[in-house]
């Protein structure tokens, strides 16, 4: 159970962001904006938004808004127990101590933080899952699905604080698990069926890009909601190794 309570919003003009180990301040009464160009600037990547997010203090209240007409974002809080879809033309409040922003363009998955010195809401009393599991898009998995989406999310949880990583496709998640494609596609089909079925958006869509676009979704998801944590990345040598020894044993 993590609760929250309001705080005073005096001295909440203090909002930094965090990206790739560069701190942002963000001056009140002015917009600050990520994208392509902006004060955040991502100019390598063409699939991004010249203006894609903003942060802005209105009436002493920070907000995010998606700015952009194609693109959403993942919005969470640092336990990832509040969870947050950022669709185009969306705002949300920044009310927590430290927000993480999750986004994809293309194949890039990149993730910026938002700390607050004064946020509106701290965190007073927690209690911590005996059995180490959030409630937020808490879904049975079982350890083939596990072990799908840690070979897709595996460069974002290798990566070293807030940043950009390359997702890997289909088929280099397959091969660095040992599996075949039809079999890494259809645990894949098995996860976005669940994630879906429970509401979480982005796991169906049109043919053109859909394929990209749920693995994209899905690793944002997964990392948001805990799914999947850097303490399970050594199950994807031993799966590996596991599949290695059966092949020789094959043959």
């Amino acid at each position: 159970m993590h609760v929250v309570t309001a705080a005073s919003t005096a001295g909440s003009d203090e909002l930094t962001v965090e990206f790739a180990g560069e701190l942002f301040p963000v001056t009140p009464g002015e917009p600050f904006t990520v994208g392509r160009e902006g004060d955040l600037a991502i100019e390598d990547n063409l699939f991004l938004h010249r203006h894609f997010l903003t942060i802005e203090n209105i009436d002493g209240l920070w907000l995010l808004s998606n700015v952009g007409s194609r693109l959403a974002a993942t919005v969470t809080d640092s336990g990832g127990r509040v969870q947050a879809w950022l669709a185009p033309g969306a705002r949300l409040p920044l009310v927590f101590e430290t927000t993480t922003v999750i986004f994809s363009a293309g194949p890039t998955t990149y993730e910026i933080v938002v700390h607050a010195a004064e946020p509106t809401f701290r965190e007073t009393e927690r209690f911590d899952d005996p059995v180490g599991q959030s409630t937020i898009g808490d879904v049975p998995l079982t350890l083939s699905q596990r072990l799908m989406i840690l070979a897709l999310a595996e460069p974002v949880l290798r990566r070293e604080g807030s940043g950009m990583s390359e997702l890997p496709t289909s088929a280099q998640a397959a091969e660095r698990l040992g599996w075949t494609i039809t079999r890494f596609n259809r645990k894949l089909d098995n996860v976005c069926d669940k994630l879906d079925r429970i509401g979480v958006p982005g796991m169906r869509g049109g043919v053109r890009a859909y394929a990209t676009n749920r693995r994209v979704r899905l690793v944002e998801h997964a990392i948001a909601a805990r799914l999947v944590t850097r303490d399970d990345l050594p199950l994807l040598d031993s799966e590996a190794a596991s599949e290695a020894a059966a092949g020789r044993d094959d043959a």
